[in-house]
């Protein structure tokens, strides 16, 4: 089996990318981050997915995105909430975390070389994806190609992958995707703004965007939320 490094956030488009990695053969390291966010339920349901799963390894990198602030994943700023479907479309919402898709590649990368690995996935896709800019295929690519002049294993002739299987789904495909692959998507979590207790607010453009798909994939959401 070939090994790979999986980045894992705990939501429904990271989880489904693990499922498919695993599906295509690759033994599957998985990645997430506990970068200062302002609600760890993400960070248990990466764990629990990986091991559900059957991820290999997975860690759990610790870095603090909140010396930087500016997003409301971050910083004291309110979460935007009932946003219509043109509003979510418009625009980088303040949901944007400052270069994290860099950063997470980096920290991908890094572990990669030291597996080895010559392959990462990363669940982001260019349509349902908010406008956030790190979300873009020519992002993905300028990525890969900085991966492969960058390191040490790529001057030494390996060549790097970025896998994004999911760039071109709906997120009603992606969903019916991980339903195929028999993941469990009860396991996963998408609000921005979470209760206390677990609870997804039903509310923030992501439970907006994770509703949507469910809908139009004719599936009932398995999560809980505080709105009905």
């Amino acid at each position: 089996m070939k090994p790979a490094v999986v980045l894992l956030s705990g939501g429904i488009d990271s989880t489904t990318t693990l499922a498919i990695a695993i599906a295509e053969g690759y033994e599957a390291y998985a990645l997430s981050f506990d970068y200062g966010q302002r609600h760890q339920i993400e960070t248990e349901s990466a764990r629990r997915i990986a091991d559900s799963l059957g991820a290999k390894e997975h860690r759990m990198a610790k870095i603090d995105l909140r010396i930087f602030g500016g997003s409301a994943l971050t910083d004291e700023v309110d979460v935007p909430k009932k946003r219509s479907e043109k509003e979510i479309a418009h625009g980088i919402p303040i949901t944007y975390v400052p270069a994290r898709n860099t950063i997470f590649l980096a920290y991908a990368l890094a572990w990669a070389e030291v597996i080895p690995a010559h392959d990462i996935f990363l669940g982001v896709n260019a349509i349902d994806y908010s406008g956030y800019p790190d979300c873009r295929p020519e992002f993905i690519k300028a990525f890969e190609k900085l991966a492969n002049l960058a390191t040490k294993a790529g001057v030494e002739g390996v060549h790097f992958q970025i896998h994004t299987p999911l760039i071109k789904f709906s997120k009603a495909n992606i969903i019916r995707k991980a339903v195929e692959l028999g993941v469990d998507l009860s396991f996963t979590h998408s609000c921005y703004d979470p209760s206390s207790d677990g609870l997804a607010c039903g509310e923030c453009d992501s439970c907006l965007l994770r509703l949507k798909g469910f809908r139009e994939a004719g599936l009932k959401d398995p999560i809980r939320y505080a709105t009905a």
